[in-house]
């Protein structure tokens, strides 16, 4: 295949880009079995992809470094993440700009899928024998890298083939999928953090096996593409760049997603010490607490995950459901700081459950709507600017867990000052919402 690098970038986490395909490149809609049949198949692979995430690296890489380093366990794991955290967000872009100037005999993305799937998942195979710190961080960064770079390139193909007005029930299933995915995946690694180089084995192999049945299932669609525009550096790296000032919806909805993110990756990440250290729990009763509360948040997510998305679409609004599940993830973080008990953990369980899984149906949607318009002669950007609004993700994933080992390292492991920081991020992300004009 060759490949060349310019913009379009699409975007890994926002399934339902807005925009109607343009030009030759544009693949046909699909219908009736295959649309159905399309559906189910990206709902298991990012039900798959959020299982892996969801045990690696909120239960299996907590439990190495513990291991490896248990007393700076907390500052060992945040440094590890923020490392491979930076390379993650690097490769969305850049992928999804490789992945658009493709031309294969199998398409655009299919390669993407196939090699991305493939070597990640060899990866998380192999990051239990990956030694020391040093090791297991340079394997765990390969499958990031490519589980990254895959992304972009199954995800365009919810744009292309679902027509606009089917895109909110594909949001809801999606949504749904990924949300019972780190229910899921919290649970089996759970289950079996005595058994750790099962679990990464269980789940690589899943998103191998996932992910070229996909391919398989649904063929890329054979379609006439015209030759890859010239790249120009200037060009590319300026198209990055959009104004608050002439776009202000655009930059409200980062700032309400990035704080939002900020707060419930915090707790997300330190999941496990905190059942030890703030809880006082065992390792091994700590692992399986966290095995029980998925359950629990699994059936939450699900409820609220399909019926918000539905609901959404249905009411033809957004912002209220965005801004009422912003409240109940705040008032979830709160729960481990008001009842610090198991008990305190399980209501947690339930309302980040609600909470998030509403948040990240109708979040999708939200952002598909505050995107600039391309003028007139201009190259559509829809998956680069849904790619720019993804970093509000990505960069959380970076800063958050280095901001919660440098509270905890500076409060002596003050786990109710985490809860404390993590809730007021949330409570104001879910205020950044409101000033958002073009969605109602």
């Amino acid at each position: 295949m060759s490949v060349g690098l310019t913009p379009p970038v699409e975007e890994p986490a926002a399934v339902l880009a807005a925009a109607e395909p343009v030009g030759p490149a544009a693949a046909p809609y699909v219908e009736g079995t295959r649309k159905w049949v399309l559906l189910v198949s990206l709902g298991i692979v990012f039900f798959t992809l959020l299982t892996l995430y969801a045990s690696c690296l909120g239960v299996l890489l907590p439990n190495q470094i513990q291991n490896l380093d248990p007393v700076g366990k907390a500052q060992t794991l945040g440094v590890i993440y923020a490392i491979t955290s930076v390379f993650s967000t690097l490769t969305t872009p850049i992928a999804g700009a490789l992945s658009d100037r493709t031309r294969s005999r199998f398409g655009r993305r299919t390669p993407w899928i196939v090699i991305g799937a493939t070597i990640g998942g060899i990866a998380i195979i192999l990051t239990p024998y990956g030694g020391g710190l040093v090791g297991i961080t340079a394997i765990w960064l390969v499958s990031v890298v490519t589980l990254n770079a895959m992304q972009p390139a199954i995800t365009t193909l919810v744009a292309d083939r679902f027509p606009p007005e089917e895109r909110g029930l594909a949001s809801g299933v999606v949504g749904g999928a990924m949300t019972a995915g780190v229910s899921f995946g919290t649970f089996i690694a759970g289950t079996l953090a005595d058994r750790i180089p099962l679990a990464y084995g269980l789940v690589g192999g899943a998103i191998i096996v996932v992910c070229l049945a996909f391919v398989a299932i649904n063929p890329e669609p054979r379609v006439a593409l015209p030759p890859a525009t010239p790249f120009r550096l200037g060009a590319f790296l300026k198209g990055f760049w959009i104004s608050p000032r002439e776009h202000p919806d655009f930059a409200w909805a980062f700032l309400g997603r990035f704080a939002i993110y900020m707060g419930y990756q915090a707790i997300l990440t330190y999941l496990l010490y905190i059942l030890q250290d703030h809880i006082g729990l065992s390792q091994a009763k700590a692992n399986a607490t966290i095995a029980t509360m998925s359950i629990v948040t699994f059936v939450a997510l699900v409820i609220s995950g399909l019926g918000s998305g539905v609901l959404s679409d249905r009411l033809g609004r957004r912002k209220p459901l965005v801004f009422i599940s912003s409240l109940i993830m705040a008032a979830a973080v709160a729960m481990p700081l008001f009842v610090p008990t198991v008990q305190g953990m399980m209501a947690y369980a339930v309302l980040i459950g609600l909470g998030y899984g509403a948040f990240m149906s109708v979040d999708l949607a939200l952002m598909t709507q505050v995107l600039p318009q391309a003028k007139a002669g201009e190259e559509d950007a829809t998956g680069k600017d849904l790619g720019i609004l993804t970093t509000a993700v990505n960069v959380p994933q970076i800063l958050s867990p280095v901001m919660a080992a440098t509270l905890l390292s500076a409060t002596g492991n003050s786990y109710p000052s985490l809860f404390v920081v993590s809730g007021i991020f949330v409570l104001v992300g879910s205020f950044f919402v409101l000033p958002i004009r073009s969605v109602r």
